[in-house]
């Protein structure tokens, strides 16, 4: 282990056969003790946190088998139009005196168009000018340039798109749109100047393959921050019935991802509460980043809980 751990600490860059390799021969204790070294050396004892809000709920044209937003499916999901300026400010600063710097609003939909696009734009400017210190994410489905153009003028630093899978399954989780479309958004965002924020999502029927080469193609778009998401199955979507991945299982995943992307924040995302007890050691096995609060449409970890925790292990927010 020290070599290939002391390789990767000195910029070497893992092959896809590699990570394969150590993954299956490793066990957990080795993986993690590497991970967390990798992590130690790049990113030091810094946390990353995040929150997000719900700012259009429901009537998502797509048809994304994960999703309980989908107008596909029936969930009884809740449905509300674009939130208001003095919703989004309201929960923007109630999130910031918590300590989080990070803020996004997530739109359902394929994508953001005519006067909601113009709305969206108008509440980030007002997000911008009360909160300037607060660093505004934006995830918005599908975007063009000239979009992400205008985000960046508003205000926003970072747009946040998944990749969900590989490329190989992607045409298994949805049809109405295509992985090149994702991909497609992400370059738009990042030649607009926005910093990406990409991952996926464990636990929707993907193969180690599958998790592995999503991996290699968020490397290979410069991600810098990656969201991985445990599946909480949603009565009445297509995956109601899935089973959750075990905790060794998505902590032996993040740990492999830090190795592939040793220079990233390895982010917990939705559905982590899969983890139970064991989510204090993801920390120790290459995470150093968290979506904290409520989620799009489950209930995370109270956020002044998970700082707690956080701080208990000897890390500090960045």
């Amino acid at each position: 282990m020290k070599n290939i751990i002391h390789d990767i600490i000195n910029d070497y860059s893992l092959t896809k056969e590699e990570a394969s390799q150590i993954y299956q021969s490793w066990n957990s204790d080795k993986l993690f003790e590497g991970a967390n070294a990798v992590r130690e050396h790049y990113m030091g004892n810094k946390v990353d946190l995040c929150t997000i809000m719900n700012a259009k709920s429901g009537r998502c044209s797509e048809d994304c088998k994960y999703c309980a937003q989908s107008i596909h499916y029936k969930t009884g999901i809740q449905e509300y139009p674009l939130i208001s300026k003095e919703e989004a400010i309201k929960r923007a600063e109630e999130n910031s005196r918590y300590g989080v710097h990070h803020f996004s609003l997530v739109t359902s939909g394929k994508g953001l168009t005519g006067k909601d696009f113009d709305q969206i734009i108008e509440i980030y400017e007002a997000l911008h000018a009360k909160l300037p210190n607060l660093r505004l994410c934006a995830s918005l489905g599908i975007l063009h340039v000239e979009q992400a153009i205008r985000l960046k003028e508003a205000g926003v630093t970072t747009y946040h798109h998944n990749l969900e899978t590989s490329r190989r399954y992607y045409r298994e989780v949805c049809t109405t749109h295509t992985y090149d479309d994702r991909v497609a958004t992400i370059k738009n965002a990042q030649n607009a100047g926005l910093a990406v924020c990409s991952g996926g999502i464990m636990g929707i029927g993907e193969t180690l393959e599958d998790r592995m080469d999503m991996a290699f193609d968020l490397r290979e778009l410069g991600i810098s921050s990656v969201p991985l998401n445990v599946l909480h199955p949603v009565a009445g979507t297509p995956y109601g019935d899935n089973e959750m991945p075990a905790p060794e299982d998505i902590l032996r995943t993040m740990a492999i991802y830090r190795l592939i992307l040793p220079k990233s924040y390895i982010r917990y995302a939705g559905g982590r509460m899969a983890l139970e007890e064991y989510q204090e050691k993801g920390f120790k096995a290459g995470v150093n980043a968290a979506l904290v609060g409520n989620y799009l449409t489950t209930i995370g970890n109270k956020i002044a809980d998970d700082i707690h925790m956080i701080c208990q292990l000897g890390f500090r927010i960045t």
